[in-house]
């Protein structure tokens, strides 16, 4: 009976451990309907907003359900099933109403929107180079451990915000761009209170910010 409660205890904890106290998912992950927007012509640099966000909310779909199938971090699989996926789709939606062709790194704008080819695109594998570069680097990294795959979270999280602060002011008065990139800069401060917390549950007291300054955010929202 001793060794029953034991067992028991010790899986109870790892699931406490690995699951974290914060919310996978941010209460705003509901998206917008384009249908109650005025949709104004896009400048060059807010088309590449949007095919560089389509590709970095890929990056962390794929990169979370990659590293969560070495380590087993819940957080991991759940920010990419409950709202990686929806944060795609957020940004898809925009991409249709305006009619782009993302999975060309904006090269031609007179190619048009193409779900075959976007669909088409490996898990892992990315249109714009940096974004590759930067998978690359993350998927190396947090695959050692699963104190590594939650630190590459970190990592993950801050440049999304890095990312749509400038979206977000390069947008001006595009409501419909503006509105979607606030939602997903919400589910970042969200998901990185998620990786911050599940540090801090295995015992790096200090969290995302064990990664240094760059990664330690403390002024970042808390639901």
């Amino acid at each position: 009976m001793h060794f029953a409660n034991k067992t028991l205890l010790m899986l109870l904890t790892t699931f406490t451990l690995f699951t974290g106290c914060q919310s996978d998912k941010s209460n705003n992950d509901v998206g917008i309907d384009l249908a109650n927007y005025t949709l104004s012509a896009l400048s060059d640099e807010q088309k590449y907003s949007l095919a560089h966000m389509w590709f970095e909310e890929k990056l962390a779909y794929d990169l979370y359900l990659e590293l969560y199938a070495v380590t087993s971090v819940q957080q991991l699989t759940n920010i990419a099933s409950k709202s990686e996926i929806n944060h795609i789709s957020m940004v898809e939606d925009l991409v249709v109403a305006y009619d782009l062709n993302v999975s060309n790194y904006l090269n031609d704008y007179i190619i048009h929107y193409s779900k075959e080819e976007l669909d088409a695109l490996p898990r892992g594998k990315f249109a714009i180079p940096d974004i590759q570069t930067l998978y690359d680097g993350l998927f190396a990294k947090g695959k050692v451990s699963q104190r590594a795959s939650l630190e590459a979270g970190c990592m993950v999280e801050v440049v999304d915000v890095d990312d749509l602060d400038h979206y977000i002011e390069a947008a001006e008065d595009n409501a419909a761009l503006v509105d979607t990139f606030v939602i997903l800069r919400e589910g970042s401060y969200a998901h990185f209170w998620s990786f911050d917390s599940g540090l801090k549950n295995i015992g790096i007291t200090d969290g995302c910010c064990s990664l240094g300054v760059e990664y330690c955010k403390p002024e970042y929202p808390k639901k």
